[in-house]
This record gives structure tokens, C-alpha cells and sequence, in this order.
């Protein structure tokens, strides 16, 4: 059955009425999830692998049957591992349907049916007994239920329920057995800059943040990144690596309010900003299988550290910085309830300390890479002298973008007036409270209302000398949603004044094919993992692809990605923003040779803005294509992936097409890799 769906489209800015099948959003779910991403972990494998054969034989050398409880099976592949490993019966609980169903193949495909049963359920709710959902309770505890927080997917409720109600009480096995915490305090201005905003030099005055800005706790979510992919020279370590606090799997565990504080002497000094955490797991009691989630350049050979995406590491900003001596004795404290970790520089305490909660509303209007490119100078840089270029004293300016501080730079450079279109009340208030600030109330007029809405009653009755965006918008996920600045240039087209400035005058789409160091295993086939057939889930990975999202690029920070260029990069359509949108199609094709030798895994895609006819900014690669590339920290590039790599050779070369369609603002595409 099909149903017609409200979407907001965020290249143009209406409202579609889209006719999907009842099934997109799980096929979305599971099109977007990377289950094949942990399945290539074969580190996790392995150390699994051989937690789950030292339970089992010490179970067996009790001389007890082996009952398994795995809970978050996924495919099945642990419970297929203890089985193999000696088990006499698992019940693998899945919640997610579609892969509870998968699972259920695949044990079949491996012929554990007798032997594993998968219960398609929440591990909350099932039941133990003659007519429950398990015979008896299991004396073997299996998990995967760890974020990148350790505890943020519901992990302590989820072995607090199981140790009550369906695990034996004092004879459980757990794999993994144990997880330790850990922590370091450091100053980062790289790290710091996604946090807070900061001063920032406007033709020789100082634009400074709000007050309630740097007293704000911050954003109340954790910032999970690939903290392999920034350098230890971003940032200086205060203090040592600390052991933070353990949980033992296999023991009764409580998801109740705990704080730990660990006491260290301060190595350096500097300014106490950021938490960087990751933790260990301890597959067995001993403690000699241990699974890691440190970042590579902690290992003797950073290039042996194994491949996780599943499992990153999380940075926590402090609620404010504070100046550390060296030598100085410090206490670094964390709490935890059953789903979030604070940190706090600071005495263990009794009470529960508030979770992080923004109350200046910049961190609700901005996200982490937001701050960071409103604080990267170089960039602000670009900007100012772009205005500074176009503005003169009669100069009337409207800007589209959400949360911009455009309009207060035009303003500050002296334009007549300023107005800035706003898409909600808070991003309204936030920019509003930059304004008091900085005694400029009235200084930009903020309306909050849509580009097709805006009369010239609103403007004063005058007319627009220069229509600017970064442009940045809170809906824009790919590259090109940003051309909704496009689509917001053309309602306003009479409003203009007829020699109005366009700032950027135009974008291009870019693109460089690439090959991933690991991020293509988050879309390759598994086929056979650890001696285990799983064809069934790339059976329904695939499936969901194919209902939509293999033809079409997706998001991804690919600063925290490295990748090779295979080709040089080229831009591939032009939208010329001194113009209205098209009536007509707007169609590109061409082909790039191959210059490099490797496996061509995909292409990467993303914008670049022309604000002047000799200044762009680039929401992409970073400076010159080489080798490695260097990418942009403050937008997601679009990445294509094409459905089997290409080991490229001599002669090859990647043949594109590319479609703008002005009615939907959809951009299709198509590449394929040709030898020559």
C-alpha cells in the first residue's frame, strides 16, 4: 500500500506531498544503518570470537549445560559463534524486525536452527517459563549494546532487567565480561571552537559573543568523532589518561545515578576546555582479550589500529574553561545516569548534576560544525572582504541563511541598512542577542518570515543593493540542498534593484573519485564473516538500497574519513546565482581519467561558492587535489558509492552524468568506471 507524505524539501523550500510505500522508512533505516560496517570489524570479531569459547568452557567445566542469552543479535553471528563454540542452546533476542527476520535466515542458511531461537523482541519484554519466550535462564550473558558512549543505546536498563529476570543469580558468564571508562582532560582551540563562539576582528572592531553563550553548559548530546583524525597537535594534553570507572557484565548491574572522580597532578598548564573518553571491553575475567576503542595515535603503530565506525570516540566540552598550573592537583569527575555522561572538573559529588542543557539557544540554532565554521577566521576572512568589495554607503542588504553573521558583518562594514530574513524564532533570538551584545540593537533588522512572503513594505519600501547568504541552511543534509539560497534569490527577484549584487554570485558542484581507506566497508557486502555464511543480510541491505537510496549520494564528514584521489577534481555544474532558477533541465556529462593506480570505491561530491569573481570558499577539498586529501571540517560532502569498486588501472577513467531538475531542485547522477 502507498500513502502521500508531507516532505519539506530542502533545496527549494516547499512543502512535497511524496507517494511512498508503507515500508520507506524501515528500507530508509536499513539502507542507512552500515550493519556490514561491524560485521568488517574483524578485531570485534575475533575478540568476541574468543570471549565466547572461555565462557563457554568455563560453564562446561562446572559440568553445566551452556544456555546462551544474546541480546542485540543482529545477524546472529555471536550466537552462531557459541554454538560452534559448545553451547547447547541460544536465545538470541533482536528487536528490530526486518533484521530479526534476516537473522532468522541466516541461522537457518548455517544450520543452527536447532539450536538458536531468535525472539523478535525488546530483551525487556521476554519472558521466561514453560510458556515463555525461554524455557529456562540462560548462564551465559552475551551483548552488543554499546554506542560510542558505552552506555547511550540503553545498556545499563537492558543488563539491569536481564541479571533480574533472565540470567541465573549467581552462576553468569558475561562476553563481554567488563568495560573501563577512560579520560583526559586537555585545552584544544580546535576542539574549543565547536563549543563557543568566538571574538571575531571586523575591519578593526571586535565582534564579541553573548554573555549567556560562554556561560552555557552546551548541547546535552555527546560529540562522537574519529578522534583518530585529529592530530595530537591539536590539542595539549593536562593531565594523564584516567581510569574513569568499570561496570562487571557479569555481576548484577544497577542503571542508578554514580560519580566517579579520578585525582591527577597537572602535567602542563593551560586551560581546562574538553574530556576526551573512550573505553576498553574485557572479553574475559582475566582481562587478556581486550577490545579497545582508543584512537589510532595512541597505539606504537598508529596504522595497525583496527577499523571502527560502529565504536568512535566522544569529545565532552567542560561548561566553562578554567585556567590549570602545571603541578597543579586537579579532580576530574564523571556521572552517569542510565544514558548520558557528564563530566565535570571537579569533586566527587552526591547529588545528580543537570545534564547539559543549552540555555542560550545558540547551541539548539548551531550544531558542533556550525560553531566551528562561524569561529574559522580564514573563512570569516573571505566573507569580510567579499562585502567589503560590494558594499557602499547606500547599500540596502538582505541575507538568507539560518544563524548568519553575515548581516552583522554588513552592517558593522557600514552598510545603510541591513535585514535578514530568519527561518524560526530562536535563530531570530540568537542573532538578536549577538546584536545587544555588541550595542547594535537595531542594527540588523530581523524578520522572521519566507523569502516568497517578503513585500516592500517590510524593507521600508526600499529596494535590495545586495542579496548574501553563506549560504547555510539547519535543512540542508547534502552538498546541493544549499541552493535553496537559489530558489530564495528568485522569489525575491522583484525586490531587487536592477544592478543588485548576488553574493556568491554562483556555486559549482565538484567532484573527485576516490578511494576509501575503510569508509567503503560500511557499503560492501559481507558474504562470510569469521567462517559464518551472512549472505542474507547483504541480501537485505541490498534490497532496501535498491528501493531508493543506492542511486542516490549520502552525507558524510569525510575529514573524518581519509580517502585517495583517484582522479583530479573537477567542477561539473555551475549555478549561476546572478539569475533566476531555469525553467529547463540543467544536464552535465564528462569523463575523468584515472591518474592514480587503486580502487576507485565512489565518488565524492561537494560545493563550492563563488562570492566574488576572485574569492571562493570551498565546502570541500582544501586547497589542491593530492594524493590525501584534506577536507573541509564544517560541512558533510555527498559521497556516491558506486555498487562494486573498481581496481583502477592504466587508462581508466570515471564517465559522469549529472541532471538538475528546477521543478523538485533533485540533482541525478551516474558514474561508472571505463577502461580507455
Amino acid at each position: 500500500m502507498k500513502t502521500f507524505c508531507g516532505r519539506a524539501n530542502p533545496t527549494t523550500g516547499a512543502l512535497d506531498s511524496v507517494e511512498e510505500s508503507e515500508e520507506y522508512d524501515y528500507h530508509q533505516e536499513i539502507a542507512r544503518s552500515c550493519f556490514a560496517d561491524m560485521l568488517h570489524d574483524h578485531d570485534r570479531n575475533k575478540k568476541y570470537y574468543r570471549g565466547i569459547r572461555a565462557a563457554v568452557a568455563r560453564v562446561k567445566a562446572r559440568g553445566e549445560r551452556v544456555i546462551i542469552l544474546d541480546i542485540g543479535t543482529g545477524t546472529g553471528l555471536l550466537s552462531m559463534m557459541a554454538v560452534t563454540a559448545g553451547a547447547d542452546f541460544c536465545y538470541a533476542v533482536e528487536v528490530f524486525k526486518p533484521m530479526a527476520e534476516a537473522a532468522q535466515r541466516i541461522v537457518e542458511k548455517n544450520g543452527f536452527s536447532e539450536k538458536i531461537k531468535i525472539i523478535n523482541k525488546h530483551s525487556t519484554d521476554v519472558t521466561v517459563g514453560p510458556d515463555g519466550d525461554m524455557q529456562m535462564k540462560a548462564n551465559v550473558l552475551i551483548t552488543e549494546l554499546f554506542d560510542t558512549e558505552l552506555i547511550g543505546e540503553g545498556a545499563l536498563p537492558s543488563y539491569e532487567h536481564a541479571h533480574h529476570n533472565l540470567v541465573q543469580v549467581c552462576a553468569c558468564e558475561a562476553v563481554p565480561h567488563r568495560a573501563t571508562v577512560y579520560a583526559q582532560l586537555v585545552e584544544s582551540e580546535l576542539l574549543w571552537s565547536w563549543a563557543q563562539l568566538q571574538p571575531v576582528e571586523v575591519e578593526g572592531a571586535r565582534l564579541v559573543p553573548p554573555p549567556a553563550m560562554g556561560l552555557c553548559a552546551g548541547a546535552h548530546s555527546v560529540c562522537d568523532i574519529q578522534l583518530s583524525q585529529v592530530s595530537p597537535r591539536s590539542f595539549t594534553p593536562l593531565g594523564p589518561l584516567c581510569t574513569m570507572f568499570s561496570v562487571d557484565f557479569s555481576k548484577p548491574v544497577s542503571s542508578a545515578f554514580q560519580s566517579h572522580t579520578s585525582q591527577f597532578v597537572a602535567r602542563s598548564g593551560g586551560r581546562a576546555q574538553v574530556v576526551l573518553s573512550w573505553w576498553d571491553l574485557d572479553m574475559d575475567p582475566s582481562g587478556s582479550v581486550v577490545c579497545t576503542m582508543a584512537p589510532s595515535w595512541t597505539y606504537p603503530q598508529p596504522k595497525m589500529a583496527p577499523w571502527r565506525d560502529h565504536w568512535m570516540q566522544s569529545v565532552y566540552f567542560l561548561p566553562s574553561e578554567s585556567r590549570v598550573t602545571e603541578g597543579e592537583e586537579l579532580g576530574l569527575t564523571v556521572c552517569h545516569d542510565d544514558y548520558t555522561l557528564v563530566f565535570r572538573r571537579d569533586s566527587q559529588t552526591e547529588a545528580p548534576p543537570p545534564r547539559p542543557c543549552c540555555t542560550c539557544q545558540a547551541h539548539l540554532v548551531w550544531t558542533r560544525p556550525r560553531f566551528g565554521e562561524l569561529n574559522d577566521g580564514r573563512r570569516t576572512e573571505s566573507y569580510v572582504s567579499a562585502l567589503r568589495s560590494v558594499l557602499m554607503g547606500d547599500s540596502v542588504c538582505l541575507g538568507v541563511s539560518d544563524g548568519s553573521l553575515l548581516p552583522v558583518f554588513a552592517r558593522m562594514i557600514g552598510a545603510k541598512k541591513v535585514y535578514a530574513l530568519e527561518n524560526s524564532r530562536m535563530c531570530k533570538q540568537v542573532i538578536q542577542q549577538v546584536l545587544e551584545a555588541n550595542s547594535m540593537e537595531g542594527g540588523v533588522e530581523l524578520l522572521e518570515i519566507r523569502p516568497e512572503q517578503l513585500t516592500s513594505k517590510d524593507l521600508g519600501g526600499e529596494q535590495i543593493s545586495v542579496l548574501m547568504g553563506e549560504p547555510c541552511f539547519s535543512s540542508s543534509l547534502l552538498p546541493w540542498h544549499s541552493l535553496f539560497f537559489w530558489y530564495c534569490r528568485t522569489a525575491l527577484a522583484g525586490l531587487l534593484r536592477p544592478n543588485a549584487t548576488i553574493l556568491p554570485r554562483s556555486a559549482t558542484l565538484h567532484m573527485v573519485a576516490v578511494e576509501f581507506q575503510d569508509l567503503w566497508r560500511i557499503r560492501a557486502p559481507c558474504g562470510t564473516c569469521e567462517g559464518f555464511n551472512v549472505s542474507p543480510m547483504d541480501e537485505m541491505v541490498q534490497k532496501s538500497l535498491d528501493f531508493r537510496e543506492s542511486r542516490e549520494a549520502e552525507p558524510h564528514p569525510l575529514w573524518e574519513y581519509p580517502c585517495r584521489a583517484l582522479t583530479r577534481s573537477t567542477g561539473v555544474m555551475t549555478f549561476d546565482f546572478t539569475q533566476r532558477v531555469p525553467q529547463q533541465p540543467i544536464s552535465s556529462q564528462g569523463s575523468l581519467p584515472l591518474i592514480r593506480k587503486g580502487r576507485c570505491h565512489g565518488v565524492a561530491l561537494w560545493m563550492e561558492y563563488h562570492l566574488t569573481a576572485d574569492i571562493t570558499v570551498s565546502a570541500g577539498l582544501i586547497g589542491p587535489v593530492s594524493e590525501q586529501c584534506e577536507w573541509s571540517r564544517h560541512r558533510k560532502q555527498g559521497v556516491y558509492f558506486l555498487r562494486s569498486p573498481w581496481d583502477s588501472s592504466d587508462g581508466a577513467a570515471v564517465s559522469y552524468s549529472f541532471t538538475f531538475e528546477p521543478s523538485t531542485g533533485d540533482i541525478k547522477m551516474d558514474f561508472s568506471v571505463e577502461p580507455q
